[in-house]
């Protein structure tokens, strides 16, 4: 099966630009194919191109079907029961790197271990710890520490209870749940029936549930100067925004992602 006899199909499901892009993802990632190697003709095993197609013809995420998500300069593992990792959120990790000046990290919601271990690989001086609710979500997580060589303390913890505790991280940083349920209707097909709604969405009459939560916490948690770092919906910028600001928090300021939405926002204690 040639590059162009795999893509073409896949315009059924995604427009044509996306579906050479997935295409070359799959011959990239699972048979370390150039783009040249592409045009040249060559090729992987025939059988498993058709069982790969056939899965992603039925609107499977291709990061699922080969268990892969690139992350910035990292690969991570990844499977249904955690999100896959989105560009947007490593700008929110350069975001935080350029910031560190040492000590502790807690990434909370970690999913598939993205954020904590990029960060644990970028910084090797900082001890991180990442927080998930899901044991499904912890192990691929604890697997993709093992991938890229980092140490990372993962504990269960769910994030609207988190524990007691007294002023000890530098910085607290998250990408939480933030889509509510009436924006389904937007969203693509294979996030709705593929990826974990607990990580994607929060009820209608409380958009800000998580960032609530994380700002209490972080009130308690956050050493003095330490900072918050947070995904946002650009739905809800300022509500964020004003939340962070009653609760005291000091130079908020919000950022626009690679694609002009402003996705990204963060206060320190």
């Amino acid at each position: 099966m040639t590059f162009e006899e795999f893509w073409r199909p896949l315009t059924q499901v995604y427009e044509q630009g996306e579906a050479k892009a997935v295409a070359q993802f799959v011959f990239e990632m699972r048979y370390g194919l150039s783009m040249a190697d592409m045009l040249c003709g060559r090729t992987g095993d025939e059988a498993e191109l058709r069982q790969i197609q056939g899965r992603l013809l039925q609107g499977e995420p291709v990061q699922y079907v080969l268990g892969l998500a690139e992350f910035g300069p990292l690969s991570f593992h990844v499977e249904p029961g955690v999100l896959i990792p989105r560009p947007e959120t490593y700008e929110l990790c350069q975001w935080s790197i350029d910031s560190f000046k040492g000590g502790s990290i807690l990434d909370i919601g970690t999913g598939s271990g993205c954020i904590a271990c990029t960060l644990a690989a970028a910084l090797p001086q900082a001890a991180v710890t990442a927080w998930d609710i899901s044991e499904t979500a912890l192990n691929v997580a604890r697997e993709n520490a093992k991938r890229t060589n980092v140490h990372v303390s993962f504990e269960q913890v769910d994030a609207l209870s988190p524990p007691p505790t007294t002023p000890h991280w530098d910085i607290i940083i998250s990408n939480p749940p933030y889509i509510c349920e009436q924006e389904r209707t937007a969203m693509e097909r294979n996030v709705l029936d593929y990826e974990p709604a607990v990580a994607l969405f929060v009820p209608d009459d409380d958009p800000l549930l998580f960032y609530r939560a994380i700002a209490e916490y972080g009130q308690e948690a956050l050493k003095p100067g330490g900072w918050l770092y947070l995904e946002i919906n650009p739905l809800y910028v300022n509500d964020v925004q004003h939340l962070l600001s009653a609760m005291s928090y000091l130079d908020i300021e919000i950022k626009e992602d690679q694609y002009g939405k402003q996705r990204m926002i963060r206060a320190h204690r």
